[in-house]
């Protein structure tokens, strides 16, 4: 089965994804680019995004994340000696927020645990990494990306363009 549509070609997927892209800029100067990198993966996860879970793992080894980590972040509750504190309030956060339509919201408990890890800076970061990694995930899932075929890097030129995009030009061709 392949993909419903082609993303890389088509003019508005492309144009949306530069934008999603462009979001997650402000973004990786502000929480670690490795805790990121668990949230991206924890929250493709769950949602059964291959696309990104394949992505995602890929460029954190690439980055240098141990094999472990990465195979150990669907079961990060169990692995207490694998993960700072800080990253397991980050993941937990990403699972919250990712199930949000099971519970309605965020419990205070899991808000305030990674409260006490991260500033209002970093936790608004967090949030936003958290919305846009459910964002790809909606898009991908939907339209049956395949999984396997990524390679670090393949995507240099898309993310080169999306850092073109201000937001001034939103709304206009």
């Amino acid at each position: 089965m392949g993909p419903r549509i082609d993303l890389m070609t088509d003019d508005v997927a492309t144009g949306a994804v530069r934008h999603l892209i462009a979001a997650e800029r402000p973004l990786r100067d502000v929480v670690p680019a490795s805790t990121l990198e668990l949230v991206r993966i924890r929250a493709s996860q769950i949602n059964g995004c291959g696309f990104c879970v394949d992505m995602h793992t890929k460029d954190a080894a690439a980055a240098g994340e141990t094999a472990q980590r990465l195979n150990l972040v669907a079961a990060w509750r169990e692995a207490t000696t694998v993960f700072t504190d800080a990253e397991r309030a980050a993941l937990a956060l990403a699972e919250a927020g990712t199930r949000i339509a099971d519970r309605g919201e965020v419990p205070d408990e899991v808000w305030e645990e990674a409260a006490r890890h991260y500033d209002d800076h970093q936790l608004t970061a967090l949030v936003c990494q958290i919305a846009t990694i459910n964002a790809f995930n909606v898009v991908n899932v939907m339209t049956r990306q395949p999984a396997g075929l990524y390679q670090p890097g393949m995507f240099a030129q898309l993310h080169r363009r999306a850092g073109e995009w201000e937001p001034a030009a939103v709304g206009q061709k």
